[in-house]
């Protein structure tokens, strides 16, 4: 989900932007900032030569900087430590949850 909700961020611009994405996914933090040339060079395997996990939403992600032509500045918080836009994002990540099972 940390990864769906950093490309629908991206999507929502509508004209290249300078943006801070704040992040408390490691997952995405590291794939993004470290792992992605290395996957995209030896045709989206993992070191280990597995296949990439949600290749398809890295491949999203990665079209849309490419193209985009966002300048992002990725930032890691810690999660669940009081950091007051971690904790109303995850409040409202579980409301979004809590909705979709009233339905």
């Amino acid at each position: 989900m940390e990864l769906m909700a950093v490309i629908q961020a991206l999507e929502a611009l509508k004209r290249p932007c300078a943006v801070t994405l704040y992040l408390d996914s490691q997952y995405v933090l590291k794939g993004i900032t470290e792992w992605l040339p290395g996957w995209k060079a030896k045709g989206w395997k993992t070191a280990s030569k597995q296949p990439v996990k949600n290749v398809e939403l890295w491949k999203r992600l990665d079209d849309l900087l490419l193209q985009g032509g966002h300048v992002v500045d990725w930032r890691w918080v810690r999660g669940h430590n009081g950091d007051a836009g971690n904790e109303r994002a995850d409040a409202l990540a579980n409301m979004g949850v809590a909705s979709v099972h009233r339905r």
